[in-house]
């Protein structure tokens, strides 16, 4: 899906005009979601930028990285700058991922590619509030922010789940809130390494917009200099956050752990002990079954005194064990 978006210059009638790419405009936003092989080439010819650079968010195990290809008369492409991140996916259940979002700049045109709805850029009309589709670096800057922002959100609601299923298990220990947890874990993991090379591909993106030779493409203004720090800021805050996180949550994962095993050797010491009180009567039965003399065999009341004896037996050795913390 393709969709055209660009930010009218008119004071006297603001807001954003819908274009095609046969209508395409200088300081148009092409967002481009799922596109198919054919939509791709053909922003490519008509955006004038290299294909290989749409067709990097397309790979979902794609890193967050920063290219910049010159313009080549030969292939009609003009100077190109590419951005890939990892952005945050909106969770299903308790499963947490990322996906790679491609932002392609020239000096005409704003691109972003990615291979499905995402919670940065939900829609062409409504993803960024106070956006301006020709003030590149601004736009770029606003989308690395949302992206922190972004991450921040999912991982207070992973926190959250964690906390609730700790108070859960602690009521009782199920096989499913271990695997929640398990689910959980692993989206850390994922956004562990997204945010870490989202931060490496910002200190990447600095070097470029100090470098005088790309000033056409981002150029840097001053209201633009607080929002990137403010990007630098979050973008620290969330991979500190994600790594509190991730440290919680396996020393919990390890704490349950050990739990049920404490809980298993619990169980397998008190039925051991049951085994050892119920194997006296056995035993007791077993030596006056056997077919020879042994004492009250004559006596009437013999079956009652060795009944209270197997009893009594049994009694003593359910106190040692209750006096050992056996039971």
């Amino acid at each position: 899906m393709i969709s055209v978006l660009r930010t009218n210059t008119n004071q006297k009638n603001p807001g954003h005009e819908d274009l095609s790419l046969d209508t395409l405009r200088h300081g148009s936003w092409i967002n481009l979601v799922a596109p198919t092989r054919q939509e791709l080439e053909d922003v490519a010819r008509i955006a004038a930028v290299p294909l290989d650079f749409l067709t990097a968010a397309m790979d979902v195990e794609e890193s967050s990285r920063i290219d910049v290809e010159e313009a080549d008369e030969d292939s009609g492409c003009d100077t190109s700058l590419l951005m890939v991140l990892n952005i945050p996916k909106h969770p299903e259940s308790f499963s947490f991922d990322t996906l790679p979002l491609g932002i392609v700049i020239t000096e005409s045109a704003f691109i972003t590619v990615c291979l499905e709805e995402n919670v940065i850029l939900p829609g062409a009309a409504g993803g960024v509030r106070g956006f301006c589709t020709w003030k590149h670096t601004r736009f770029l800057l606003q989308i690395l922010y949302r992206t922190a922002g972004a991450y921040l959100q999912y991982l207070s609601e992973i926190n959250r789940m964690s906390n609730s299923i700790e108070h859960t298990m602690r009521q009782s220990l199920q096989n499913e809130e271990l695997f929640r947890l398990m689910d959980l874990e692993k989206g850390l993991t994922y956004f562990t390494g997204s945010i870490r090379s989202n931060r490496v591909a910002i200190d990447k993106l600095l070097r470029v917009l100090k470098n005088p030779q790309y000033q056409e493409l981002v150029k840097m203004r001053e209201e633009d200099e607080d929002l990137l720090e403010d990007v630098i800021v979050e973008h620290d805050q969330a991979y500190d956050m994600v790594r509190v996180y991730s440290d919680v949550l396996g020393d919990t994962m390890d704490a349950f752990a050990s739990i049920i095993s404490n809980n298993l050797n619990i169980v397998m010491k008190f039925l051991a002990s049951v085994t050892i009180i119920l194997a006296i009567p056995a035993a007791v039965s077993s030596f006056w079954g056997m077919n020879v003399r042994l004492p009250l065999m004559d006596s009437p009341n013999g079956f009652f005194w060795v009944s209270l004896i197997a009893l009594a037996l049994s009694a003593v050795a359910t106190l040692w064990l209750w006096m050992r913390r056996m039971l």
